[in-house]
């Protein structure tokens, strides 16, 4: 999976992220881009499978409440629960053997590999780690959010620095995995 195409994949949780710092009125803004960015990215087929489908559906539920709502739980949360949104669905697609991956992996994939077990166990590979990485990511934001140990730009830093690691990674072990067989 080309990097690009992962950031573009991932872009209205990433659009959330930025905008979505220092204040409530951000927050709401946020969430209201980030869910028409879904909705733009998911018509024009741009954004597809199960993230799309956790995001529509987070974004909705969060900027209702938030943005139309004022709940402030919600909005005190946000973080846990955005991590914790994606973690759910990622180990969710694992559970159910469909990895998330698959979606993204299927456009530059021979679709005659599509069935083959080691394209299946690779992505659920790459699911499995972004869902640990989405778990510890709720782990830390709520450790941010009761101010345990660190600093709030700590988890921050770490956890930032878990999604890029984990971006690498996933545009790294495909190829790895070809080199490798080609070896061999």
């Amino acid at each position: 999976m080309a990097f690009l195409k992962l950031l573009l994949a991932f872009a209205p949780w990433i659009a959330f992220l930025i905008i979505a710092h220092g204040s409530l009125l951000r927050m709401k803004i946020g969430l209201v881009v980030a869910l028409v960015l879904s909705v733009v990215m998911g018509l024009t087929r741009l954004h597809r499978g199960v993230i799309l489908w956790i995001g529509l559906l987070f974004f909705s539920s969060a900027t209702i409440a938030v943005a139309l709502l004022d709940n402030a739980w919600t909005a005190r949360h946000m973080g846990v629960l955005a991590s914790a949104a994606l973690a759910t669905g990622s180990w969710l697609t694992i559970a159910l053997k469909k990895p998330f991956t698959l979606d993204y992996a299927r456009e530059h994939t021979d679709p005659s590999l599509w069935n083959s077990p080691i394209f299946i166990r690779t992505n659920l590979i790459l699911t499995a780690v972004w869902a640990s990485v989405f778990t510890l990511n709720a782990i830390l934001a709520w450790g941010k959010m009761v101010h345990f140990v660190l600093p709030e730009v700590g988890y921050e830093v770490i956890s930032y620095t878990f999604l890029i690691g984990t971006a690498v990674f996933t545009t790294w072990y495909p190829g790895y995995l070809r080199r490798v067989r080609q070896q061999s």
